[in-house]
C-alpha cells in the first residue's frame, strides 16, 4: 500500500499554469521530500495528490487505481498541516479520536487505534490534557496521531515544523524519521528547508517553477547535481560558483565548489582574498572571503582554525570535487 503515480499532471489557475506536465512515481514505503524555493509548486503538488486541489489534466493513481476524481476522504491518505488545527476544548484523546468517530468506527477499535498511536508518539500520559496544556512539539505530535489512527496508505506532511523553534524542529525531525522507520508507511513531506530534506528523505524531488529539476537520494543530489540550480540549492552552506577565465581553465562556463572542498592557507593558493566574516560554530568555522572578481566565497574549515576579519587568505579547490556547468547551467559530465 502507498504506491502513488502521477502521469502528465498539470495545474492551472485561470490562464496561469503553475504545474507544467509532470511525471513522478512514489514507491511503497518511501520517505519522499518535495523541496524548493517559495512558489515552486511543492505545496500545490501535495494538495493535488491529497485531492484538495483539482488537477487540470493528467492522472493520479494510488495503489494502481485511478484516484484523479476521487474525493479526498476516500483516497486513503492522511495530511498533517503546518497549523496543528486541534480543537482547543477537546482533550488530546478526543482530538485523536475525532476522525474515527466521524467515520462511525466501532468504539473498541477506536480505543485500540488511539492507544497504539499514543504509545508510538509518547502521548499516553497526555491523553486527558487539552492542547493549551501542551508544548508546540507535543501539539504537532497530536496532529500526527490524528493522522496515524486512520491507518492511511500514505502520510502527507505540508511544512509541519515551520511553527516550531530551532531546537524543537530538530527533535521533531528525528521523531518523524523514527516514526517512518516504525510504521514503514509511505510519507510525502514538503519543506523549503534543504537540511530537512537531506536528513529525512529516502528520495528528494527538487522543484523550481513547477518543474522537477531532479529526483534522487540526498547523496546523489549532493554529489551529482544535474544542473546549477540543484547544485546551488542542495548543500549547506550553499555551493560557490565561479565564472569567466577561472572557469574556462576547467573547460566550463561555470564551475562550482562546495565550501568544504576548498583548502585555505595563509601563505599560498589559487585565489587570494580577504576574510569579511568568521562564524565560529565549535567544530566548524565558516569563513566568508572576498576574492577580487568573484562573488563572496564561503569556506568551511576546522573550528580551531584561527582567522579573523581583515586577514588575507588563499583558497584552492579540490580538483576532484569541482562541478562544471555549461552556459545553460547544465552539468558537464
Amino acid at each position: 500500500m502507498g504506491n502513488i503515480v502521477l502521469k502528465q499532471i498539470t495545474k492551472s489557475f485561470g490562464d496561469v499554469q503553475v504545474i507544467p506536465p509532470l511525471d513522478l512515481e512514489i514507491n511503497e514505503g518511501e520517505f519522499v521530500v518535495f523541496v524548493g524555493p517559495s512558489g515552486c509548486g511543492k505545496s500545490t503538488l501535495l494538495r493535488l495528490i491529497a485531492g484538495l486541489e483539482d488537477v487540470t489534466s493528467g492522472e493520479i493513481s494510488i495503489d494502481g487505481t485511478n484516484a484523479t476524481e476521487v474525493p479526498p476522504a476516500k483516497r486513503g491518505l492522511a495530511m498533517v498541516f503546518q497549523s496543528y488545527a486541534l480543537y482547543p476544548h477537546m482533550s488530546v484523546k478526543k482530538n485523536i479520536t475525532f476522525p474515527l468517530k466521524m467515520a462511525k468506527m466501532d468504539p473498541a477499535e477506536q480505543e485500540r487505534r488511539v492507544a497504539a498511536a499514543a504509545k508510538v508518539l509518547n502521548l499516553t500520559d497526555y491523553l486527558h490534557r487539552r492542547p493549551g496544556q501542551l508544548s508546540g512539539g507535543q501539539r504537532q505530535r497530536v496532529a500526527i496521531g490524528r493522522a496515524i489512527v486512520r491507518e492511511p496508505a500514505a502520510f502527507l506532511f505540508d511544512e509541519p515544523l515551520s511553527n516550531l523553534d530551532a531546537a524543537l524542529r530538530v527533535n521533531m525531525r528525528l521523531e518523524i524519521s523514527e516514526l517512518h522507520q516504525t510504521l514503514k508507511t509511505t510519507m510525502i513531506y514538503v519543506t523549503h528547508d534543504q537540511v530537512e530534506a537531506m536528513t529525512m528523505a529516502d528520495k528528494i524531488v527538487v522543484l523550481q517553477a513547477g518543474f522537477i529539476e531532479q529526483v534522487g537520494s540526498p547523496l546523489e543530489l549532493y554529489h551529482n547535481p544535474r544542473n546549477k540550480f540543484v547544485a546551488g540549492f542542495i548543500g549547506s552552506p550553499k555551493m560557490n560558483f565561479i565564472e569567466g577565465a577561472d572557469a574556462q581553465k576547467f573547460d566550463a562556463h561555470t564551475i562550482g565548489i562546495r565550501p568544504e572542498h576548498l583548502t585555505l592557507s595563509t601563505t599560498e593558493g589559487m585565489w587570494k582574498g580577504v576574510v569579511t566574516v568568521a562564524e565560529h560554530l565549535g567544530s566548524d568555522t565558516f569563513l566568508y572571503v572576498n576574492v577580487e572578481g568573484f562573488d563572496a566565497m564561503t569556506v568551511r574549515v576546522n573550528g580551531e582554525f584561527s582567522v579573523k576579519h581583515g586577514d588575507t587568505v588563499y583558497l584552492s579547490p579540490d580538483p576532484e570535487k569541482l562541478h562544471r556547468f555549461d552556459q545553460q547551467g547544465l552539468r558537464i559530465a
